[in-house]
């Protein structure tokens, strides 16, 4: 008996520490990247280029009213406990407001209320709109060992609710900071609009979808202003470089730190996306013209839904001809 009493405290000690140990090791982070051990804050200046333009991506380019162009950036520093958005999650208020319509102040008032409750928040920043689809703006963010996490924010304009952005961009390597990173972007729809087209008027999805990346055949609809079937991935439609500043250099505007040049003659020198031309549907046909007893002709028409561009698809013919038999003739 007193041999299966100290079986049975021994299995119940190996049980506790056997616990124990599984505990602290799931709440240790896994692998040392995940540690920032940098033990200054850092300043980065961030450039964000729109790459948005008519030659890369022809199809329905808004010209005006308004014509293409970026809001604000609208980003947070941060720790993992916080997520200003994700793919595939749904968007907050703050993020449906800023995408449908550029508004800011209940995505910052949560950044804030996220910053108070949970101490997940180093700092927000912003960047000046860019007034056409090409162009850079620029402004200066600082990350701190505990708050390495860069996300940010830009509707792209007009749009029903499509941004680019980031999320949870680290820019620590375990004991220091990156010097220097650039990223491509590419268009997100928030979920909360269901328009296809870039003008398209307010139609709120419900129930809201979660946010997804848009594809040059996702959403898989001809009238999408981003579908372009012929090819295997869009080009980036924007890009953002962060690089670190050293002391010397920190108060100086952004454009002028150690970059390679940019300019919207580099921008457009992308490769052409082609776009083939598209037709209406034939209507139906005319009436018969002709003389009596004689073989008379109809036709029917067709017209131009899209212009092509970049050496895409010409139009083919808009009308067509065929022989008939008058009718009610004398």
């Amino acid at each position: 008996m007193e041999n299966l009493m100290f079986a049975y405290c021994s299995c119940k000690v190996i049980w506790t520490l056997l616990v124990t140990i599984l505990g602290y090791a799931s709440s240790v982070p896994v692998g040392d990247d995940s540690i920032c051990t940098a033990e200054e804050p850092a300043k980065y200046s961030i450039i964000f280029t729109g790459k948005w333009s008519q030659t890369a991506f022809p199809k329905q380019y808004p010209l005006y009213r308004p014509p293409a162009q970026w809001s604000s950036v609208l980003g947070v520093t941060h720790s993992s406990d916080y997520s200003m958005w994700k793919k595939n999650e749904y968007a907050s208020n703050g993020v449906r407001d800023f995408a449908e319509k550029g508004e800011a102040w209940v995505l910052m008032k949560e950044i804030e209320e996220a910053g108070e409750k949970i101490q997940s928040v180093h700092g927000i920043f912003s960047a000046p709109a860019i007034s056409s689809g090409t162009g850079q703006t620029s402004t200066e963010l600082e990350v701190h060992s505990r708050h390495p996490l860069v996300s940010f924010v830009v509707r792209i304009v007009p749009s029903p609710d499509w941004f680019v952005g980031i999320d949870s961009l680290n820019l620590c390597e375990g004991d220091h900071w990156m010097e220097e990173i650039s990223v491509d972007l590419f268009p997100y729809d928030a979920g909360t609009d269901s328009g296809f087209t870039f003008s398209s008027p307010n139609f709120a999805t419900i129930p809201q979808d979660t946010v997804t990346e848009i594809t040059c055949s996702s959403p898989s609809h001809p009238a999408n202003s981003f579908y372009y079937p012929k090819l295997k991935i869009l080009p980036p439609i924007a890009q953002v470089t962060m690089v670190k500043l050293k002391k010397n250099q920190l108060g100086l505007s952004a454009p002028y730190i150690n970059l390679p040049a940019k300019s919207n003659e580099i921008i457009d020198s992308v490769s052409e996306t082609p776009l083939d031309c598209e037709v209406s549907q034939w209507s139906s046909w005319g009436l018969c013209r002709g003389l009596c007893r004689k073989t008379g002709t109809k036709i029917r028409t067709r017209f131009v839904l899209l212009q092509p561009a970049n050496n895409g698809m010409p139009c083919p013919n808009l009308d067509e001809e065929t022989g008939c038999e008058p009718e009610n003739c004398v």
